[in-house]
């Protein structure tokens, strides 16, 4: 009966996978136009731009746009491997097969001893939330050899730091992966991986780290938490700008330096608690290193001067792998970020307008976005504190046992 459950489950959750990346793919394709700015000129003008100048061998060194970190590159000049489709229409398959893979993998870990498929639903269900920007950002990849990272975990450290310091190498946010790690392999494979991807472009290609610099001086970006502040002081004569700047949309004025030095702030604070945290910690469970990574993964990107929509897609990634473990305690966190998801693709690409205007709509929609990011942060916080590091009473014997010792005679 259960072998007849899980089928019935399986049936089911491959039906909506398919049914919700058919959907996607018609957006993306433009067969049907998705409401709001076209989401999909970044592959068609920015990244197929940057394709042009990293074939000839080198960075993109006088664009500011260019943010990642060298092994970005590969993710840009990957839709070449698909060489019979246009570089737009690559990438969206190639988006749609990284999608692909992570099911995959989600699907074989839940089927397993002591795991469940709650996880897969996760995936299955919060990406089609937040919309046709999944697949036209490459962020969709880096969360593919995220997942794989979490996954092989406990089992094979080396194969896990192995692929988060590709996957770090590919957007700096993987490396907050090995917070929880334990063993010394992991961390080990991961410096000797980067190190190893950080000579070889180094050497081969001009302006590697380049994007240091144009990271360094972004500002505070429309959709964050921090520009709430801007957002309501709009509303009392604020005077500053919004204007496109270093490749996202941005306040530019008075006090954005203070607002973007104070989440800088924040974002330090949060690195002082996982390492107060990690030195507490005292109980190690087979989902800690997945809820670790998650509450890391949260704090940063509630605290971030931008909070792109793409960045949810590394929050759905990780919630899955949580919840691929049955005792994992991050259902309600996972919750608030799957909600988030939701009001995350209504305020781009739906209403951004809105947003970028500060009237009620798009100020409401930012509010209650952000606003569950952050209880979110703070609950999963609580949970992974909770479990690894207060003390538990022991439990008391049930009575039956009780009575059982009562009676029993002396030996």
């Amino acid at each position: 009966m259960e072998t007849t459950g899980t089928r019935r489950s399986l049936a089911w959750l491959l039906g909506i996978w398919g049914l919700t990346r058919v959907l996607l793919l018609l957006f993306v394709f433009k067969v049907y136009v998705f409401p709001g700015p076209d989401v999909t000129s970044d592959v068609s003008v920015i990244y197929q731009g940057w394709y042009e100048v990293l074939r000839t061998g080198t960075f993109p060194m006088d664009d500011v746009t260019w943010q990642y970190p060298p092994a970005a590159a590969l993710a840009i000049l990957s839709p070449a491997l698909v060489f019979w489709l246009d570089y737009p229409s690559a990438f969206f398959v190639l988006a749609f097969a990284a999608d692909l893979a992570v099911l995959l993998l989600l699907l074989y870990a839940g089927v397993r001893p002591g795991r469940t498929l709650r996880g897969a639903w996760v995936w299955v269900v919060g990406v089609p939330l937040l919309g046709p920007t999944v697949y036209a950002r490459y962020d969709v990849m880096v969360t593919a050899i995220a997942v794989a990272a979490l996954l092989a975990g406990a089992r094979r450290p080396r194969l896990m730091g192995a692929l988060t310091a590709f996957a770090a190498m590919l957007k700096v946010w993987p490396v907050l992966l090995l917070i929880a790690a334990r063993r010394r392999a992991a961390w080990g494979w991961a410096a000797l991986t980067a190190g190893a991807l950080a000579a070889v472009f180094a050497l081969a290609m001009p302006g590697a780290f380049a994007f240091l610099t144009f990271q360094r001086d972004r500002g505070t970006e429309v959709e964050s938490l921090g520009s709430l502040v801007f957002h309501v002081a709009r509303q009392y004569g604020w005077d500053g700008q919004v204007l496109l700047n270093y490749g996202s949309v941005e306040f530019l004025g008075p006090y954005v330096d203070v607002v973007s030095r104070a989440a800088l702030a924040l974002s330090g604070l949060a690195f002082g608690w996982l390492l107060l945290w990690r030195l507490r910690a005292r109980r190690f469970l087979s989902h800690t290193l997945a809820d670790a990574a998650f509450v890391a993964v949260l704090m940063f990107v509630t605290t971030s001067r931008v909070i792109s929509p793409q960045y949810m897609v590394w929050l759905v990634g990780l919630a899955a792998v949580c919840l691929c473990f049955r005792g994992s305690r991050m259902t309600l966190p996972v919750g608030l970020v799957l909600a988030a998801s939701l009001v995350t693709v209504l305020e781009f690409p739906v209403w951004f307008a809105h947003v970028v205007a500060s009237d009620a709509l798009g100020v409401t929609l930012l509010f209650l976005r952000n606003g569950l990011l952050v209880l979110a942060t703070l609950l999963a916080a609580r949970v992974l504190w909770r479990s690894t590091v207060t003390r538990t009473a022991r439990l008391p014997l049930p009575p039956q046992a009780t009575r059982t010792k009562e009676t029993s005679p002396p030996s």
